[in-house]
């Protein structure tokens, strides 16, 4: 298939402009696009996910601007097609078509994700937010960072479903004659033909312990007998499900009988529809279930520059470097405006305190306005900041004016135990019930935690982080407003909700550029309106 063409000469009496010019702010994300759309998405944007010859796509221009709107509303693939059919406002978003410009089926949007996903250039449509921005000088090199739960987009699975649907795939993976040799060695008498709970007392205990046992069995009969075995690469994928879900939900007892297991495996798989969803907690009594949606804003302009997708489980700080990837890749102290220039700088709540980020930060010289946990102890004890940490000579002294040294860890860290000297100390009580004495963990990135903490009490400073670090919270809102494709997830997987959400943030970016006056200029910059 060949790229299409944007149609050049909408009819004089037939266009869509005429109708929606005065009906529309001129802010609007209707008349932004259809100002700026052929220089925004030009065809040739989209050249190289299309064959040289060939019948002719729709238009990549327009495909583009109808995802944009897609996103923005809240729309399904269906939904999409028909609104650009319908709504004279999509029509003149596309560069004022006519009202009886032809439509197009639902399938051309998943054609586009997928030639896409299957790009150089997965992003390039937010991409083009930020470089549009960028050229404008809307993009300075402060970063505020934050995350929000996204809803999977399916049920989350129960053990005995888990089991039976892990069984199931790998029943149907398999060829005809290996499939024959797994049933032969299933002894529970289930024919997993279908995800329809068994039929017992669910009331009763004896039923549910050996409904669980016998599909245990199951599984670990199929996997012994695939054991050692040359596979193919889609039976090894399909066996790696049931593996896995026995061993994190079960546990043999002393008897021998497959039980649930106690506890909770950390990275557990809670859906084989969805094996990259997990259990996520945004805050301790907060829980979800499904992906998290990381974002970086620049909080002068309120435009997001960065955005990425992790499991639930994934902690807020680990996929920080990479969404400051645009400012972490020449320090400060490397740029030549240096000193007449805006020095760069990131904000973040205390998920984002992490030893390991300050420290990156600290390298590339750029100030680190993340909030760090306070210490704290159990009981009304004394905390870590009570205790005096030198570096230098690695020693650690205690409120009583003991001192011990710090004992060198793997990890890079350490740790300083008083031991002893504990037990005739008149303020044990208010330090330590530990019969070996207090002990103080040394982190291999103490230094920058303790600047941290420090920094975080400060009055003045936490006045400048309260001033700019809720911005991104709005940009967070703006994200998640809509509950299809914002709040939960409309597709599967880390990779596609990834694209997905950075589609979701090109939609609030050309919103927000409307709003700052964005237009493109004759010599094909852009600049955005004064003030």
């Amino acid at each position: 298939m060949a790229v299409g063409q944007t149609p050049m000469q909408p009819g004089l009496l037939s266009s869509t402009v005429s109708f929606c010019e005065g009906r529309l702010a001129p802010n609007s994300i209707y008349a932004v696009l259809h100002r700026e759309c052929r220089v925004l998405f030009p065809d040739e944007m989209f050249a190289d996910l299309f064959a040289e010859d060939g019948r002719r796509s729709v238009s990549p221009m327009i495909v583009a601007v109808v995802m944009v709107l897609q996103r923005l509303e809240g729309l399904s693939d269906r939904e999409a097609v028909d609104r650009f059919a319908f709504d004279v406002r999509w029509k003149y978003a596309a560069g004022g078509l006519d009202f009886d410009h032809p439509g197009f089926v639902h399938t051309v949007l998943v054609d586009m994700r997928a030639r896409l996903a299957a790009s150089e250039r997965p992003d390039r449509i937010f991409e083009r937010t930020v470089e549009i921005a960028a050229q404008a000088g809307l993009v300075g090199r402060k970063r505020v960072l934050d995350s929000a739960p996204i809803y999977d987009a399916v049920a989350t699975q129960d053990t005995v479903t888990l089991v039976r649907s892990a069984v199931r795939g790998l029943l149907r993976a398999a060829d005809h004659g290996l499939r024959a040799e797994l049933r032969a060695v299933i002894s529970s008498g289930d024919a997993y033909t279908d995800l329809a709970k068994p039929v017992i007392d669910w009331t009763d205990p004896a039923e549910r312990e050996a409904l669980i046992d016998s599909r245990a069995r199951d599984g670990h009969a199929l996997l012994a007998l695939l054991d050692g075995r040359k596979l193919s690469g889609e039976v090894v994928q399909a066996a790696r499900l049931p593996a896995t879900v026995l061993g994190q939900d079960l546990g043999q007892g002393a008897d021998g009988i497959f039980r649930i297991a106690r506890k909770v495996a950390g990275d557990r798989i809670i859906s084989i529809v969805d094996p990259e969803a997990r259990h996520g907690h945004k805050t301790s009594s907060r829980g979800f279930d499904g992906y998290k949606g990381h974002v970086a804003e620049d909080p002068d302009s309120e435009i997001v520059t960065a955005t990425t997708v992790t499991a639930g489980n994934v902690g807020d700080a680990d996929p920080a470097v990479g969404l400051l990837a645009d400012i972490l890749s020449q320090p400060d102290r490397d740029r030549p405006e240096r000193g007449a220039g805006e020095r760069g700088a990131v904000y973040g709540d205390a998920a984002y305190g992490t030893g390991r980020l300050l420290a990156r930060l600290e390298q590339a010289d750029i100030e680190a306005n993340l909030k760090v946990q306070k210490a704290n102890a159990p009981g009304g004890r004394f905390t870590k900041d009570a205790f005096r940490v030198d570096l230098a000579e690695q020693t650690v002294t205690c409120p009583s004016g003991v001192s011990t040294p710090i004992r060198p860890q793997a990890d890079g860290g350490g740790a300083a135990r008083f031991g002893a000297a504990c037990g005739s100390c008149p303020l044990a009580s208010c330090c330590t019930t530990a019969k070996d004495g207090r002990e103080i963990k040394i982190s291999p990135y103490e230094e920058q935690l303790a600047k941290g903490r420090a920094r975080s009490a400060d009055p003045a400073w936490l006045t400048h982080y309260r001033a700019t670090r809720p911005k991104v919270e709005r940009k967070i809102a703006h994200l998640m407003r809509r509950r299809h494709g914002g709040r939960r997830a409309r597709m599967r997987g880390t990779q596609k909700i990834a694209a997905d959400f950075s589609l979701l943030a090109a939609a609030v970016n050309l919103a927000r550029l409307g709003v700052l006056g964005i237009r493109s200029t004759v010599d094909g910059q852009w600049a955005a309106a004064a003030g």
